[in-house]
């Protein structure tokens, strides 16, 4: 029932078909006013939506009150909809965007969900429903404060949660994360192996392995009887000499040690596994989140309280984008999703590309305005250049009656109905200058849409036989007014007819 409609282009800034979008507009029909162009071509997608802490203002509460949402509650909960508690709105609210966001992600990308205790619990129901409990990758827990709150009734909450889960979990890829000053500094080479830097860690084990029993003499010639008590040898005494044999095996500056593996820095990931506890010091707070608006946006007289630190969406970034994703915010708020990509951009020399939509008004006054200072440089750091696309929401394609608005133009439409029935993104499409009426080809199937406002067309023998002659794909499929050939003579041809506007499909 969420209508499609147009994206009205408003204005662009820096640097021209940067590929960077702001969207005003309620993110609902939003979000499916991207599917024609976007749909299964986002790689990472990060929100923050409201909390839900009953505290809160959220636009989103006045929506349920809409007409079109009300009917679609009387259908899916019944007559108890009408009277909806906090949570249940929260959940109507998110549910219809959860889903035309699983619809936008690419089969390898991953969502990440800012959220707090009032609605982990429930979010990680419904996303379970959308998107798999076998796609659930990890609960991350983001330490907001550093220092407690006193004035807190029972305990000070010092965290939040950054829910993860992938679209398709086998095809996911997560990167590694750099390995710092600190990891590197764990790595030395007191013996001088030729193998370069390397740690030693332990070769005991806790479970119980028949061939880990055992007494092994040390280089010193002092017999070490076992492992330590309750412990096991973690390789058989064959396997433990072979490394000893290698050098790989470290006995202390004496020789007269336990046992510990050599493990070379130039044989280990070339970084980090990616940990489910995401301290402040490593990736903001909200102290610093402040601070970093402020910095931005210090004359700007608008109250945002709740924006996040640009160092944990870039942490996101890190590990769920390549250099030429596209990244997805559609609560965007004070806009710190484009401020990461443009600094990671800047970072590694990548051309990630941003998609932003934020409903309320301050959409142009205040996100967009923080990413014209990002590109421009602000408070004496330097900008990190590029550019975006400012849009509206503009015209359903379908009027109320359930007719063609073509109001919206023909170019619209055209791409609305290649995408509605190929279902591939508009970056795809392809049309050829020999027909004005052919939308592309598709799966061997070409598809064309034989359509003039001032009048109708008439699919007769005329028109066929230009179609035909054009000997474009096995089949093809024909929207026009109306068909005056007979229908035994368009299946002997493999042409299928369409009426607009009431054979075209509905997203």
């Amino acid at each position: 029932d969420v209508p499609y409609r147009t994206l009205r282009h408003t204005y662009a800034h820096g640097q021209p078909d940067s590929g960077n979008r702001i969207l005003h507009g309620d993110n609902l029909e939003a979000l499916k006013a991207l599917l024609p162009e976007y749909e299964g071509r986002v790689k990472c997608i990060y929100i923050d939506p409201p909390y839900n802490t009953g505290n809160e203002g959220w636009a989103y509460n006045d929506a349920v009150n809409d007409p079109k949402i009300l009917r679609w509650l009387h259908r899916t909960v019944g007559k108890e909809g009408e009277d909806l508690s906090r949570h249940d709105k929260w959940l109507c609210m998110m549910y219809p965007r959860l889903r035309l966001l699983h619809k936008l992600l690419a089969d390898d990308g991953a969502i990440f969900i800012s959220i707090d205790d009032n609605e982990q619990a429930h979010l990680r129901l419904v996303m379970d429903e959308i998107w798999g409990a076998g796609n659930f990758v990890d609960s991350i827990i983001w330490q907001k404060t550093f220092s407690p709150n006193n004035s807190a009734k029972y305990l000070s909450a010092s965290h939040d949660f950054v829910l993860c889960f992938a679209k398709n979990k086998e095809l996911w890829k997560i990167n590694l994360l750099s390995r710092g000053e600190e990891q590197d500094a764990r790595y030395s080479n007191p013996d001088n192996d030729p193998r370069g830097p390397w740690t030693s860690s332990d070769l005991t084990a806790r479970n119980f392995y028949s061939a880990g029993i055992y007494s092994i003499e040390t280089p010193s010639g002092r017999v070490v009887e076992g492992a330590p008590k309750g412990r096991f040898w973690a390789m058989s005494k064959d396997k433990l000499l072979d490394l000893d044999a290698d050098n790989r095996i470290w006995w202390g500056a004496k020789k007269d040690n336990m046992p510990r593996l050599k493990r070379f820095v130039s044989e280990v990931k070339e970084g980090l596994v990616p940990q489910t506890i995401w301290l402040h010091n490593e990736v903001g707070n909200t102290q610093e989140a402040k601070k970093e608006f402020n910095s931005v946006l210090a004359d700007v007289d608008l109250k945002f309280d709740t924006p996040k630190p640009t160092r944990l969406i870039e942490r996101i970034l890190q590990i769920a984008s390549s250099p030429d994703s596209i990244i997805l915010d559609s609560f965007a708020g004070s806009g710190t999703t484009a401020h990461a990509v443009l600094n990671l951009n800047r970072a590694d020399g990548g051309s990630r590309k941003f998609l932003l939509i934020e409903m309320e008004d301050y959409a142009e006054t205040l996100t967009a305005e923080r990413v014209r200072r990002v590109m421009a440089g602000y408070a004496g750091k330097e900008g990190t250049g590029g550019g975006f696309d400012f849009y509206e929401l503009g015209e359903a394609i379908f009027r109320e009656d359930g007719l063609l608005n073509e109001a919206v133009g023909e170019a619209a439409i055209r791409r609305y109905v290649w995408h509605a029935e190929t279902r591939q993104p508009i970056t795809n499409h392809q049309s050829t200058n020999h027909h004005p009426w052919l939308l592309g080809l598709h799966d061997r199937t070409a598809w064309w849409f034989c359509y003039d406002r001032e009048q109708a067309v008439v699919l007769d023998i005329d028109l066929l036989s230009s179609i035909l002659a054009a000997k474009t794909g096995e089949t093809s499929v024909v929207y026009a007014d109306y068909c005056t050939v007979p229908d035994e003579v368009m299946q002997g041809r493999g042409i299928r007819f369409k009426k607009i506007p009431r054979d075209i499909p509905r997203l």
